[in-house]
């Protein structure tokens, strides 16, 4: 009897892994495709970050182990375009969190027009990263005929170059203006995805509209800000386009990005040592994603 059972129970799970194989199998072909052109290109920079190799000579390129990771704790400048990446990275997210959770409210309400409305709010994040620093550049920074300038000048303030004075802020204002509406989305379809009933009940118990923003609508929210904050993380700690475009890669905004491309196609010629950056970066944008979603964890446990 004991003999029956057990081996009723192995023809169960061996059916349902079937089952799951079955399940699996259409999508296979997609996550080999994935990992073939993300895993495949990561190990060989992984291996090229433990070589010195160079273009510039014809030397052969040699293995040097962690003699790049070594040398990056004396590299001034390296050290500079982390901290500066940091700091981008970690005042875009939050930039475009804040604002895009504020648009999210004034959405998630019936009013006339709010397609049209939500449609315009959602163009700047489709807005190619260099052409929108071409046209904050151009249209807003400038100090002859930006419009920033055009009203700083009509209330008495003279004009200011801000790309030149002010490089980290006016790229971290681009970042902001630009994945707001991603954020905004992100956070919208938490606030859609709301239980009717529970904020009708709120309002008949006599809670407030902060009230109940506080202690039920951004509790709910939580997982929708970490989504936000993780995907911005990843994505803003990799930014060039608009280094390169509105600055010029000035010192006071070359973040690791610009610096590796500097070392390896910008001139350096250090390959092997610009891929020991990229490896760095990788590390970073893991590292800064969990920083930002403890952080935003503790922040939302204090509110609930």
């Amino acid at each position: 009897m004991a003999t029956a059972v057990i081996s009723h129970e192995e023809e169960v799970r061996r059916l349902q892994r079937r089952e799951g194989w079955k399940r699996r199998l259409p999508i296979l072909p997609a996550l080999l495709f994935t990992i073939a052109v993300t895993q495949i290109p990561f190990l060989f920079t992984l291996f090229y970050s433990l070589t010195d190799w160079r273009i510039d000579t014809v030397d052969p390129r040699q293995f040097v182990g962690v003699e790049n990771y070594v040398s990056l704790s004396g590299d001034k400048f390296f050290l500079d375009a982390a901290w500066i990446s940091v700091q981008m990275t970690v005042m875009a997210v939050m930039g475009s969190l804040i604002v895009g959770t504020g648009l999210a409210l004034l959405l998630d309400r019936k009013f006339f027009g709010q397609g049209f409305i939500r449609t315009l709010l959602i163009t700047p994040f489709l807005v190619m990263p260099v052409v929108a620093g071409f046209m904050w550049k151009t249209q807003m920074f400038n100090a002859t005929f930006g419009v920033i300038n055009w009203v700083l000048n009509t209330i008495g303030i003279d004009s200011i170059e801000f790309a030149t004075k002010y490089p980290l802020a006016s790229v971290v204002v681009v970042l902001i203006w630009q994945w707001s509406p991603f954020m905004m989305l992100i956070v919208l379809a938490g606030l859609q995805g709301q239980d009717a009933s529970v904020l009708e009940a709120a309002r008949v118990d006599g809670a407030t509209a902060w009230g109940t923003f506080r202690q039920i609508t951004f509790p709910q929210l939580r997982p929708f800000l970490e989504l936000g904050t993780l995907l911005g993380a990843i994505y803003l700690i990799q930014v060039y386009d608009h280094i390169e475009v509105i600055v010029g890669g000035q010192p006071g905004a070359k973040n690791l990005p610009f610096y590796i491309a500097q070392r390896s196609i910008g001139g350096g010629n250090r390959f092997g040592l610009a891929s020991s950056y990229s490896i760095i970066v990788v590390i970073a944008s893991i590292i800064i994603a969990n920083i930002g979603l403890r952080v935003l964890s503790g922040l939302l446990e204090d509110n609930s």
